[in-house]
C-alpha cells in the first residue's frame, strides 16, 4: 500500500504481538482499532459486534466520542454499518452522508467525516460485526486498502469466535462456543436424538494467522491447489465417488472451482498480505459464502456448498487430514449439523450411526428431508446461526417434536430428554404391536394405511411399518442421487427390485417429478424462472421431452411385467395432459408387445391432484383416470398462494383451516361419487391429528412416511368415523367455522380418548 503507515503484513504483525500480550480484553480491542487507523492514515476506526438481537453495538473506537463505547447502538439494517452487516458486503463511499442508508448518531460525533470504508466481520460466512475507517477527506479507498480491511476482520472474527474477545460479551451476545445455547426452529421430522455434532461440511479450525515467509506460504498453497486438482481428476477417473461421499456432477463442479484462475488470485493476494495459506484459504470462503448467501439464484445458492466442500478439501490438504478423517472418528451418535444437504449426501453417512439431522435452511418438503423421513432420522430444521455456533463433538438434541435443538445442554436437560427417548421406545413397542392388526376404525370402517419411498433404503420399511402398501413412489430421487440420467436399464432394475420387495402388495409408481426446486445439475432446464413452482415441471416438462417420458414408461412396464404396474402422473393442470401421456404410454405397450416382451397384468393410471384448475373439473378427472392422488404439499400452497418455502409464512395458515378442508372434502365426495379410489398422499398424512381431520372429511386412503403409520393406526383404531364426519360436517359449516378447526378437532379427540 503505497500511502500507509506500514501496509498489511506491518499491520498483522502488530496484531500478532497484542494478541500475545497480556491485556484486558477491552483494552487490547481499543489498541487494535488504534493500530488498524495507524495503520490505514484513517482518522477513525471502530469496530461494531452484532448481538443476538440483531443490534450492532459499539465496542471500540478510535476517533469518535470514546463515551459512545457500548452505548451507541444500530439495528440491523440501519444505517451503513447495519446495511454491511445484512448484506455482508463492504461499503465504500467518498461521500458517505449522501448515502441513502446513512444514520446520524449525534451521541458519536462522526458528523465531520466523509470518507467511509467498512467491512464485514466474518466467520463461516456468518456476520459477527463490522469494521470501519473513516476520514475527513472525499476520497474513494483503494481495492488494496479494502483488501488489508478484510483481512483484519477476519482475524478480529477469529479473536471473538476463539475466545480472546470472548469476556466482552454482553447478555444477549452469542459468541461464547462453550456456553449452553437452544434454537427454535421448524419440525422436519419427528423424533428425539441425543449425541454428538458432526458438521457438514466439517469446518477446519485455523490456527495459525499469520505467515513468517509468504513466498513459502505461496509455493504451500501451489503445491496443495496441485494435489486437489490431481485427488478430483483420480475421483473422477476411478469413479470413486460413493467412498469420497460426493456425486460426479459435484466433482465436476469442484474440478471447474479448483483451477478457477479468480479464486487462486484471491487466495495468493490473502497470503501476499501476511495470511498463512490455510488463513487465506478460510478468509475467502468466508468472503465467498456471505457474497452467495444473498443471492436468489436457486442454481447459484446450490453452487455454494459446492464451493465451501472444494475450500474445505483445500484446508485439509494444506493441514495433513486425510479424506477419509471424518469417517474413520465419525461418532457412534452422530448428529449431522448443516447448512444445507443434498438428499445423497446424507446417503453418504454411515445409517447405522445417524441418530438425527440439523438444517439451516431447507423445508419440510425439501429432498434430503424426505430421505431422512424415510430413514427414521429426527429432523429439524431452519436452525439459522446453528452452524457457526456448533464445533464437531459438541453434545446436542434434536426435538423433532417441537423442532427445538439444545447445543451443549445442561445435565439435568440432558436427563429429561433421555427419559423421553425411553418414553418413545416403549411407545414404538406398542406400534410395533399394532403391525399385524387390521387397519379398522372403532366402528369398522377400513382405511388404507399406505407409505411413501423413492430408494430401496426406504423397502425394509414396508414390512417393518404394517404398511398396506406404497401409495406414493418418488422415481425422481433415483435421478437426483445419480450422476447422468439413469439409463432404462437402471430404472428397470430399480423398479423390479421395489415390486419384489413388495410381496404383491400394491405400488404407485409416480413418474419423475423434477423441475421447480428439484434440480438435476446434468439437465439443463429453463435458464430463470420467477416462479419455479409455477413453471416448467413435471408433467410439463416430460411432456415437452417425451424421449425421457418415454424411457421411464418402458422400463416401468417391463419391470411390471406378469404384475398390476400403477403409474401416476404428477402436476396435471388439464385433461388434454391425461390423454397426451396415455397416448405415450399406448405406443410403448405396442412397442414392447411387438417384440414378445411380457407385459402388465394390468396397467392403472392415476394423476395427481396438486393444482387448484382440477377442483373446477373434478367428475372429469375421476372419469379420466383409474385413481387420484391428492398431493396436499403443492395443492395447499397453491390455494393459499404460499410459498411452502417461505420461513417467514409458513406457519400462518393452517392446512386445517375450514377453506382447504372443504377443498378436500369436495375431492373426496367427486371419488365416492364416480367410484374412483382417492389417496392423499402429503404432509397431512403423516401427523394424526391431521390424518384425523382426513378421516372426518372422507378419504379411506392415505400415504405417510413409514415411522408415521404407527402413531397414525394408534389413533384409527380408536376413533368413530360416522360420529367424526358428523362433527366435522357440522362444524365445517355456519358459525362454527369460524372457529379454529385444529382446535375443535384436539378437545373432540380428547372427550373420545383417542391419541394424538
Amino acid at each position: 500500500m503505497r500511502d500507509t503507515a506500514g501496509g498489511p503484513r506491518v499491520l498483522l504483525k502488530r496484531l500478532r504481538e497484542l494478541m500475545q500480550e497480556p491485556l484486558e480484553p477491552q483494552t487490547r480491542l481499543d489498541r487494535i482499532v488504534r493500530e488498524i487507523a495507524a495503520n490505514m492514515v484513517a482518522e477513525v476506526c471502530s469496530l461494531y459486534v452484532l448481538r443476538a438481537d440483531s443490534v450492532l453495538e459499539l465496542y471500540a473506537t478510535e476517533g469518535l466520542n470514546p463515551g459512545s463505547v457500548h452505548q451507541a447502538q444500530l439495528r440491523l439494517g440501519q444505517g451503513l454499518v447495519g446495511t454491511i452487516a445484512a448484506s455482508a458486503r463492504p461499503l465504500n463511499l467518498s461521500e458517505a452522508q449522501q448515502h441513502p442508508a446513512f444514520a446520524y448518531l449525534p451521541e458519536v460525533g462522526e458528523e465531520a467525516y466523509n470518507s467511509f470504508l467498512g467491512v464485514p466481520v466474518l466467520r463461516a460466512g456468518r456476520t459477527l460485526g463490522v469494521l470501519v475507517v473513516q476520514n475527513r477527506t472525499k476520497r474513494t479507498y483503494r481495492e488494496d486498502e479494502l483488501e488489508a480491511l478484510e483481512t483484519t476482520a477476519m482475524v478480529i472474527a477469529e479473536m471473538i469466535a476463539t475466545g480472546d474477545l470472548v469476556r466482552l460479551t454482553r447478555p444477549g451476545l452469542e459468541l461464547d462456543l462453550t456456553r449452553p445455547v437452544s434454537f427454535d426452529g421448524i419440525s422436519f421430522n419427528d423424533g428425539i436424538g441425543l449425541g454428538h455434532v458432526v458438521l457438514h461440511e466439517p469446518r477446519i479450525v485455523v490456527t495459525n494467522l499469520f505467515n513468517e515467509d509468504s513466498d513459502q506460504e505461496v509455493r504451500r498453497l501451489e503445491q496443495a491447489l496441485s494435489s486437489l486438482r490431481l485427488s478430483i481428476d483420480d475421483m473422477l477417473s476411478r469413479r470413486d465417488v460413493a467412498f469420497e461421499g460426493e456425486h460426479r456432477q459435484v466433482l465436476e463442479a469442484y474440478r471447474m472451482f479448483a483451477n478457477d484462475r479468480g479464486w487462486v488470485r484471491r487466495l495468493e493476494e490473502a497470503v501476499r498480505n501476511g495470511l498463512t495459506a490455510e488463513a487465506a484459504v478460510e478468509k475467502v470462503q468466508s468472503d465467498m459464502r456471505a457474497r452467495m448467501l444473498h443471492m436468489t439464484d436457486p442454481y447459484l445458492r446450490e453452487r455454494m456448498s459446492d464451493f465451501d466442500d472444494l475450500a474445505n478439501r483445500l484446508l485439509r490438504q494444506l493441514m495433513g487430514h486425510g479424506p477419509d478423517a471424518l469417517a474413520q472418528t465419525l461418532p457412534k451418535d452422530s448428529i449431522i449439523v448443516a447448512r444445507s444437504m443434498g438428499a445423497a449426501e446424507l446417503l453418504d453417512y454411515p445409517r447405522d450411526r445417524l441418530r438425527g439431522l440439523v438444517l439451516e435452511d431447507g423445508a419440510a418438503t425439501s429432498h434430503v428431508v424426505i430421505v431422512a423421513r424415510a430413514m427414521g432420522i429426527p429432523v429439524a430444521g431452519q436452525m439459522k446461526g446453528a452452524v457457526s455456533m456448533a464445533e464437531n463433538g459438541d453434545a446436542i438434541i434434536v426435538d423433532g417434536e417441537e423442532g427445538i435443538i439444545h447445543l451443549r445442554p445442561q445435565p439435568d436437560l440432558e436427563a429429561a430428554y433421555a427419559e423421553k427417548v425411553r418414553f418413545r421406545a416403549r411407545r414404538q413397542e406398542i406400534y410395533r404391536e399394532l403391525r399385524s392388526q387390521p387397519s379398522l376404525s372403532k366402528d369398522g370402517v377400513a382405511v388404507d394405511l399406505l407409505m411413501n419411498a423413492g430408494l430401496l433404503v426406504d423397502l425394509p420399511h414396508l414390512a417393518d411399518s404394517g404398511a398396506g402398501g406404497i401409495g406414493l413412489f418418488r422415481t425422481e430421487l433415483q435421478f437426483m442421487v445419480a450422476a447422468t440420467f439413469p439409463r432404462a436399464e437402471q430404472q428397470e432394475r430399480l423398479y423390479s427390485d421395489v415390486l419384489d420387495a413388495a410381496r404383491g402388495k400394491p405400488v404407485t409408481f409416480r413418474t419423475i417429478d423434477i423441475g421447480g426446486d428439484k434440480v438435476l445439475p446434468y439437465f439443463k432446464s429453463v435458464s430463470h424462472e420467477e416462479n419455479p413452482a409455477l413453471g416448467w415441471r413435471a408433467i410439463r416438462l416430460t411432456l415437452d421431452r417425451p424421449g425421457l417420458l418415454r424411457t421411464q414408461i418402458r422400463a416401468l412396464l417391463r419391470a411390471a411385467g406378469g404384475r398390476e404396474l400403477r403409474m401416476m402422473l404428477p402436476m396435471i393442470t388439464e385433461l388434454g395432459e391425461i390423454r397426451q401421456a396415455r397416448e405415450l404410454i399406448d405406443r410403448e405397450v405396442r412397442h414392447l408387445s411387438r417384440f414378445g416382451h411380457d407385459l402388465p397384468t394390468q396397467l392403472r393410471l392415476g394423476a395427481m391432484l396438486e393444482v387448484p384448475s382440477l377442483i373446477f373439473q373434478l367428475d372429469e378427472l375421476m372419469a379420466a383416470v383409474d385413481f387420484v392422488s391428492v398431493g396436499s404439499n403443492d395443492l395447499f400452497q397453491f390455494v393459499m398462494a404460499v410459498d411452502r418455502g417461505n420461513t417467514t409464512l409458513s406457519d400462518r395458515f393452517d392446512p386445517l383451516s375450514v377453506p382447504f378442508l372443504r377443498v378436500l372434502r369436495q375431492i373426496a365426495e367427486a371419488g365416492e361419487r364416480s367410484g374412483t379410489p382417492v389417496t392423499l398422499c402429503g404432509e397431512l398424512a403423516g401427523k394424526p391429528i391431521s390424518a384425523l381431520a382426513l378421516l372426518g372429511v372422507g378419504f379411506r386412503s392415505i400415504s405417510m412416511s413409514a415411522a408415521s403409520i404407527g402413531p397414525v393406526k394408534a389413533m384409527l383404531i380408536e376413533t368413530p368415523v360416522a360420529e367424526l364426519r358428523a362433527f366435522l360436517a357440522d362444524n365445517l359449516a355456519g358459525n362454527s367455522a369460524e372457529l379454529p378447526m385444529r382446535m375443535l378437532l384436539q378437545g373432540w379427540a380428547e372427550e373420545h380418548g383417542i391419541p394424538l
